[in-house]
């Protein structure tokens, strides 16, 4: 067998593979960015909606970017095409390689029909985080709310996607829920596809 053994050599550094490396970010160094990331916006803002807004923004552009990483990585360049098969792959695949599991649940919600819920009992970008009083409701998890549009609006479902907290009865925070609410187009195509 000849060549068993041997690396192949790639006369150029695009000819080479992508290869997954080590997926994982230390802990302390994201929360240091994270916090960085927050600190500087707030300083740019005069109310907490703006603060959230400017952080949804910058997850946006981390959505974008993970869809095409993930899409290119896994599913060989192909794009989901159904309401379902979207929300399943941000609820598992996404999450898992930005959080390192699967998301405590994904449901959809009673009173309208265009929305659905990505629930986490303690969410990564609100575990390290402590709310001043005077900030009341501020929810880091809007960054996370980003990340799912971008995701979402480069698959071609536009939504409109919020991070809420939900108190939890016994436990002293409360869980983040993602609501994404989809345009009435998404709901039309899906009405189509049957």
């Amino acid at each position: 067998m000849i060549g068993v053994g041997k690396i192949k050599q790639y006369s150029n550094v695009l000819d080479k593979p992508l290869s997954k490396g080590k997926q994982e970010v230390s802990l302390s160094a994201f929360s240091f960015l994270f916090s960085e990331l927050v600190q500087y916006n707030q300083t740019q803002v005069d109310n907490i909606a703006e603060l959230e807004r400017r952080l949804e923004d910058a997850g946006y552009s981390v959505g974008a970017r993970v869809l095409e990483l993930l899409c290119h990585r896994e599913k060989g360049n192909r794009r989901e095409t159904r309401l379902l098969g979207i929300l399943s792959f941000v609820h598992s695949t996404v999450w898992k390689v930005l959080f390192g599991k699967v998301a405590d649940s994904l449901e959809k919600g009673t009173e309208h029909e265009d929305e659905y819920m990505i629930s986490e009992k303690e969410l990564l970008v609100n575990r390290f985080i402590s709310i001043p009083k005077d900030m009341g409701t501020f929810n880091c998890g809007a960054f996370v709310a980003g990340i799912v549009r971008g995701v979402l609006d480069g698959a071609g479902f536009p939504a409109v996607v919020t991070a809420h907290f939900v108190p939890v009865e016994g436990q002293q925070r409360p869980r983040t829920t993602i609501l994404i609410k989809f345009a009435e187009e998404v709901l039309r195509r899906e009405a189509r596809l049957g």
